[in-house]
């Protein structure tokens, strides 16, 4: 019989693999882009199939976990990540690497529904704070995942065989959680409709979640960018502006859950929100460049907590069954990564990158001020 920690542990290797799988991807753009011959604004192209795919699975992703139960989707979504992402590593063509990069979104996204499911599920269970613990394995994974692919391109392993033991560590990963992940269906929502228009305070803490999706994909694709092109740093040393948001973020969502306990989820949603916007502000306001760095890290600090409180309370919510909301929630929230490049962009393009940071600091006290309408009030679950 499984026991409550073993179920707990199940689920954190859950999010350890998915982190793996998604950011061991990123150490193989410029080979994919060299091997395809595609131009900059094509592999922008190629790359959104990514994002196209997990869109598509993941509305559907809660409807086939209150018929099957987690445990088979993760299971089936986490093997297929395995078994697709070595052809990300040998596609030789522009309309291979967009077929493969659709599968993989595909998979990544069922994945990550299927998982925060789980997560919801065995929260309730527990009875305390434990999105927070589980988000942080996804960050452990994704250091992991990007930081081992690329030592072992670095240490001259085949790009194949690299992709090769990478998913084979993720697949042992996932075989590992399979055995203890909730089998069955929760029998209130096993007969949930296939499609529920999102309402109620699911559309609110979508709508939250892809102010901080928003937030984390500028981050990712813009910091190295500010931080050479008037922070003073080097093309070299531009990745530190990112690194410094992904530790801090890694570091705080570890600490997530006895934060949680000891002051509950509105008022780190309210704290987090705080924190990300000034450090949003401590960028922009820059006066050295190693201020910027630090502002990065505020960035990662209040906002590593803020996506796993909402999760808890999309699963306390009662306008619709968890499972559906939860997937809902993930889809709406990743559309804002998805637009986010393109928009923050835009605004640069328009009015400089330091206005466009400064916009961002305005969503994030938007995300601080949705903590006074008890979007996550309750003290166990956050």
């Amino acid at each position: 019989m499984t026991t409550g920690l073993q179920r707990r542990v199940s689920t954190r290797l859950a999010f350890l693999a998915a982190g793996m799988a998604m950011s061991a991807w990123a150490p193989l753009v410029p080979f994919a882009q060299a091997r395809t011959g595609v131009e900059p604004g094509q592999l922008g192209l190629l790359l959104l199939c990514l994002g196209i795919g997990s869109l598509l699975a993941m509305p559907v992703t809660g409807v086939m976990a209150a018929r099957f139960g987690c445990r088979r989707i993760v299971l089936a979504s986490g093997f297929g990540c395995c078994l697709v992402f070595p052809f990300l590593a040998i596609a030789p063509a522009a309309w291979s690497l967009a077929l493969a990069l659709f599968l993989f979104g595909a998979a990544i996204g069922t994945l990550d529904v299927a998982m925060n499911i789980q997560a919801v599920i065995v929260e309730k269970e527990y009875g305390g704070a434990l999105m927070s613990g589980f988000h942080g394995l996804f960050s452990v994974g994704g250091i992991v995942g990007a930081g081992g692919m690329t030592l072992m391109l670095w240490a001259g392993l085949d790009l194949v065989a690299a992709s090769l033991v990478l998913a084979a560590i993720v697949a042992l990963v996932v075989a590992f959680a399979g055995p203890h992940l909730l089998r069955d269906p929760v029998p209130s929502e096993r007969d949930a409709p296939l499609f529920v228009v999102p309402r109620g305070a699911v559309i609110l803490i979508g709508a939250l979640c892809s102010l901080v999706f928003l937030a984390e994909g500028a981050v990712l694709d813009w910091s190295a960018v500010f931080l050479t092109s008037g922070g003073g740093f080097t093309a070299g040393q531009g990745g530190l502006g990112y690194a410094a948001f992904a530790v801090a973020m890694t570091v705080g969502r570890l600490n997530g859950d006895k934060l949680v306990h000891r002051w509950g989820g509105g008022r780190l949603l309210l704290l987090g929100g705080l924190c990300a916007a000034l450090g949003f502000l401590s960028v922009v306001l820059a006066p050295s460049p190693w201020f910027a760095l630090a502002g990065f890290a505020l960035i990662g600090t209040g906002a590593s907590n803020i996506v796993p409180v909402l999760f808890s309370a999309a699963g306390n919510q009662k306008d619709m069954p968890a499972s559906l909301a939860i997937s809902a929630i993930t889809t709406i929230g990743y559309a804002g990564i998805l637009a986010g490049p393109g928009l923050i962009g835009f605004v640069a393009h328009a009015f400089g990158l330091q206005l466009a940071f400064a916009g961002l600091a305005c969503g994030m006290l938007l995300v601080a001020a949705s903590a006074g309408m008890g979007v996550a009030s309750s003290r166990s679950s956050g």
